[in-house]
Parts: C-alpha cells; sequence; structure tokens
C-alpha cells in the first residue's frame, strides 16, 4: 500500500458570493484523490482545519480509516476537512484499483439516482418572477422536482411579529410563483434555513399545504431543547401531507440519533462533506433505516461533493431522493474533467470511470485560486 505525500487545499473563487473548497492528496507515487470541503462563508476555518489536519495523516497509509464514531461533535470546520480526506483517500484508492467507488463501497442498489433540483441558488433575481423564470429553465431541461428557500432574511427573532409576518407573506409569494411555473403535477419542495418558531411553522405549513408543497425542510434550529417542537411540527405537517426533513449540517452518525429517536423527521438530509466523507454517510443511511426514516443526501455545492453523493446513493438501503444544485454556474460541469454523469432531468446515471470518474481541471483551477 502506498502513503500519503501531500494534502493540499484547492479554495475556487465561482462568483461573489460562492467559494467551492477541494481537498487533494497525492501518495508517494503520484496517484492523486480530491474531495470537496465546500462550508459558505467559513473558508479560511476550513483551511485551517485541512493545515491541522494534514501534519498528522501525512506518512500514513493512503487508505480510507474506518469512522470513529460515535466521536464527540465536531466543529463543522474541522468535520469538512476530514470529510472531505475520506472522499479523497476513496477516490485515491479506487483509482489505484482501477475501479469506480461505488464498486468499493458495496453492493449497489441503484443503476440511476434519482434527483430534485436546487434553484435557489441560481435565482439572483428574488422576485416572485425571478422564481417563475428559473422553474421555467429547469423545467425545460427535464426537472419535475424543484426546491427553494424563499425566507430570505425572516430570522426566529423575527418570525412571530409584523416584521417577519412580511418576509413570510413575500416567501409565500415566492413558492406560488414556482408552483404555478412547474405545474400541478410537478413537486415542489421549500427549505426554511432554521429561520422559524414552532408557531410560525405551523402556519406556514397550513399555507404551504394549500400550494401542494409536501416538504418542509429545517425549519427551526437544530439544538436537543428542539426536539419536543419539531416532533410536534412533523406530526403536523403530516396531517398536511407533507415531509419534514432536515438535519443536513450533522457532523457525525451518532449526532443523528437524539433526534431519530425523538421523531423529529421523516426524511434526514446527511452532506459528505461533513458527516465524515463515505463512511459517515452509509452509516447515516443505516441509522435511517434503522428508525424507519428517509435517506435523502443534502447536496447543495460542487461537482465533487455531486460526484461522490452519487456513488454513495448507489449502495444507500433506504434512500430517497438526491439534492441536485442546478445551475449556479457553468463551473458545476466545467472545472472537471472526465465529464460528470448526465444529470438532465430527475436521475442521474452513475460514474463509470475510475475513482470518483472526474479531475479538477488543473488550467482552470489556477484561474480560479483564490
Amino acid at each position: 500500500m502506498s502513503r500519503i505525500a501531500t494534502i493540499e487545499t484547492l479554495p475556487l473563487r465561482i462568483s461573489p458570493k460562492t467559494e467551492w473548497i477541494f481537498l487533494k492528496v497525492a501518495d508517494e507515487d503520484g496517484v492523486t484523490g480530491i474531495g470537496e470541503a465546500t462550508l459558505n462563508a467559513r473558508e479560511a476555518e476550513v483551511a485551517a482545519a485541512v493545515a491541522r489536519l494534514a501534519p498528522r495523516r501525512a506518512g500514513s497509509l493512503a487508505v480510507p480509516a474506518p469512522l470513529d464514531d460515535p466521536v464527540p461533535e465536531r466543529l463543522l470546520p474541522e468535520a469538512a476537512a476530514a470529510s472531505a480526506l475520506d472522499q479523497a483517500l476513496w477516490d485515491l484508492s479506487a483509482r489505484r484499483a482501477g475501479r469506480p467507488v461505488w464498486q468499493l463501497l458495496g453492493l449497489p442498489r441503484r443503476r440511476r439516482v434519482p434527483l430534485y433540483a436546487n434553484i435557489n441558488r441560481r435565482t439572483v433575481d428574488r422576485s416572485p418572477a425571478g422564481f417563475s423564470a428559473s422553474t421555467r429553465v429547469a423545467a425545460s431541461t427535464g426537472c419535475t422536482r424543484f426546491k427553494i428557500a424563499p425566507f430570505d432574511d425572516l430570522t426566529p427573532a423575527l418570525a412571530d411579529g409584523e416584521a417577519g409576518r412580511v418576509l413570510i407573506d413575500a416567501g409565500i409569494d415566492r413558492v406560488a410563483a414556482v408552483r404555478e411555473a412547474a405545474g400541478p403535477r410537478a413537486r415542489v419542495m421549500v427549505d426554511c434555513h432554521w429561520r422559524f418558531t414552532e408557531r410560525a411553522a405551523e402556519a406556514a405549513i397550513e399555507r404551504l399545504s394549500e400550494l401542494g408543497v409536501d416538504w418542509f425542510e429545517c425549519p427551526l434550529p437544530e439544538t436537543l431543547e428542539a426536539i419536543p417542537a419539531l416532533h410536534r411540527l412533523r406530526l403536523r405537517a403530516k396531517e398536511h401531507g407533507m415531509q419534514l426533513a432536515g438535519l443536513e449540517m450533522s457532523t457525525s452518525p451518532s449526532a443523528l440519533i437524539p433526534f431519530l429517536e425523538g421523531g423529529c423527521y421523516d426524511v434526514v438530509m446527511p452532506d459528505i462533506k461533513y458527516i465524515g466523507g463515505f463512511g459517515g454517510l452509509l452509516q447515516a443511511g443505516a441509522l435511517c433505516a434503522r428508525h424507519g426514516v428517509g435517506c435523502a443526501p443534502h447536496n447543495p455545492t460542487g461537482p465533487i461533493c455531486h460526484v461522490a453523493s452519487l456513488h454513495a446513493s448507489a449502495v444507500l438501503d433506504d434512500f430517497d431522493l438526491l439534492e441536485h444544485q442546478y445551475d449556479e454556474s457553468p463551473l458545476f460541469d466545467g472545472l472537471v474533467k472526465g465529464g460528470l454523469p448526465d444529470h438532465a432531468g430527475d436521475a442521474s446515471e452513475l460514474p463509470q470511470a475510475p475513482g470518483l470518474g472526474v479531475t479538477l481541471d488543473a488550467a482552470l483551477s489556477h484561474t480560479l485560486r483564490s
């Protein structure tokens, strides 16, 4: 077995509001692997976490280590660095084996991965008309499942007052525009980004159900103290034909357990960038299956997270849907060599080339270095 020679952080500025962070590992034979550690607005902290991690792992075997879980709840930057390293080592190991990562992970459960389109970040015009336009663009490529985060500037502190009412009304108007543009048979999903109180979320559930929304994501800050309220909201959402989803920022599989045991969610959304890489995501999926909860990996960032999530989604047992960051930037496809599997419409093929199946375009990456 080869050993790790170098670990390098590659922060790439994609737009004024977006920076993707990748981690590149090379072994002593020059074989490389790539992972993604994007953490919006905390890029310097991630780079510092990688800098602390690299000396500890340099010289060790260039293979994924078993996930040490349960572990204490890690800070997000440290979790992002460790998760990206795991992705990169799976990529490197599978390249050396000449096989795609999903073939090394276990028995594939599916050859095509169902997707939904997150159109939120491509929608720079935040008016209802802007959301309508984004929906129509995505629908023209075959998408029938759409997610947005419509409640801009809302906070729990505002949610129960007059200022919150205005912001919630504006969010509902955006959802209505997506529903109208998508048509009655399309699936419309709403991400709340932890902006509500329980009372305000209950009212929003009722209003959104009238628009045929069937997915209500991250309504409350996900603290242990919020578990009873999240359980009540799940029951209320069920009365309105809606699923409650969340836990996208969890940093270890064990962190999911109190929420699963508390009956908080119908769908849990582990992110391969934070949950512990492939090992963490598969453990999270097994926990979801044990508790009768769907697993829908969170995947709203760059192309390496996307392709890594495809590999993991191939082998998850109780799998629901994979998020797809739709059309934020042409660099999503343009930054990688080897070509992402076709992800137009509502499903993606699995990667077939060795490793993750893609590499970063070195010349383009150099021009985008932050």
